[in-house]
C-alpha cells in the first residue's frame, strides 16, 4: 500500500512537470497528458515496474518495460532510479540504463542515451543531479556524475564528470559558459550555445595574422592583408542547439 501511495504521488508530480515545462501542455487536462504524452506514459510504466521490482517480483517488471518501449519508443530499465518531477520531452529514442540514477526536476529531450561503456558488473551508467537538462541526441556514457543545474547541449557526447551549474557541448563534450552567466531554467536557449572549436580556430587565426604582420615589419616590407579573412563571432544557429 505504501508503494502504491508513493507511485501515485510520483505520477502526479510527473504530470505537473510536463505541464510546467512543455508549452504544448498549457491548459491541457491531466488525463489528456497521460494518454497523449509518450514521455509521461513511459515514466508511468517505469514507476510501476520499478515498484514491482523492489518487491522482488520476477518477469513482470521487465515485461512492463518491454511493452512501454514498444508503445512509446522510450526504453527505461526497471532498476533505474528516477526522482520526482522528471520530464521527457517528445521522448522517441531515449534510453536509460539499469544503474542510471536521476535526481529531481530533470529534463531529457528526444534521443538521449544514459548508457554504459562496458560489460563489467556494478555501477556503469550516469548519475544526474537535480535540475539537470539534457539536449536532444546527447549521449552520456559510463558511471559519470552530472552536477546539479548542469546542462548538456544537443548531440553532445559526455564521458567525463560534469561540474554543477555548467554547460557542456561538442564531441567529446567541452565545458563552456553561456554569456558568462549561469544558465537558468529548463527552457534555456539551446540555439546560441558557444562553439569551443570555432573559438579556438578564431584565436589561432588572429595569432597568425599578428605573426605575419611582425614578420613583414622585420623584413622591412608591408603586409598585404591577404593572409586570411577575418573570423567573426557566429550569431546564427549553433550545431549544439536542440
Amino acid at each position: 500500500m505504501n508503494a502504491l501511495k508513493r507511485v501515485t504521488h510520483e505520477i502526479k508530480a510527473d504530470v505537473a512537470a510536463a505541464r510546467d515545462r512543455d508549452p504544448a501542455a498549457q491548459g491541457v487536462s491531466s488525463f489528456e497528458i497521460l494518454i497523449g504524452w509518450a514521455g509521461v506514459q513511459a515514466l508511468l510504466a517505469h514507476r510501476v515496474a520499478h515498484a514491482l521490482r523492489e518487491t522482488g517480483m520476477p518477469v513482470v517488471p521487465g515485461a512492463i518495460a518491454y511493452v512501454a518501449r514498444a508503445v512509446t519508443g522510450i526504453e527505461i530499465h526497471p532498476a533505474a532510479k528516477i526522482g520526482r518531477e522528471f520530464f521527457i520531452d517528445h521522448g522517441s529514442g531515449v534510453v536509460i540504463g539499469e544503474t542510471a540514477e536521476i535526481g529531481r526536476r530533470v529534463t531529457l529531450y528526444q534521443g538521449v542515451t544514459l548508457g554504459g561503456t562496458g560489460f563489467q558488473p556494478g555501477k556503469r551508467h550516469p548519475t544526474l543531479g537535480d535540475n539537470v537538462t539534457i539536449g536532444s541526441g546527447a549521449k552520456l556514457l559510463g558511471p559519470i556524475a552530472v552536477g546539479d543545474g548542469a546542462k548538456v547541449g544537443a548531440n553532445t557526447v559526455v564521458v567525463e564528470d560534469v561540474p554543477p551549474s555548467s554547460t557542456v557541448v561538442g564531441n567529446p563534450g567541452h565545458l563552456v559558459k553561456v554569456d558568462g552567466r549561469r544558465p537558468e531554467g529548463p527552457d534555456a536557449d539551446w540555439i546560441h550555445l558557444p562553439d569551443p572549436i570555432a573559438e579556438a580556430i578564431k584565436t589561432l587565426s588572429e595569432r597568425i595574422s599578428k605573426l605575419e604582420e611582425r614578420l613583414a615589419e622585420l623584413d622591412g616590407g608591408e603586409t598585404t592583408g591577404e593572409s586570411g579573412q577575418e573570423l567573426r563571432s557566429r550569431t546564427g544557429r549553433s550545431s549544439a542547439g536542440g
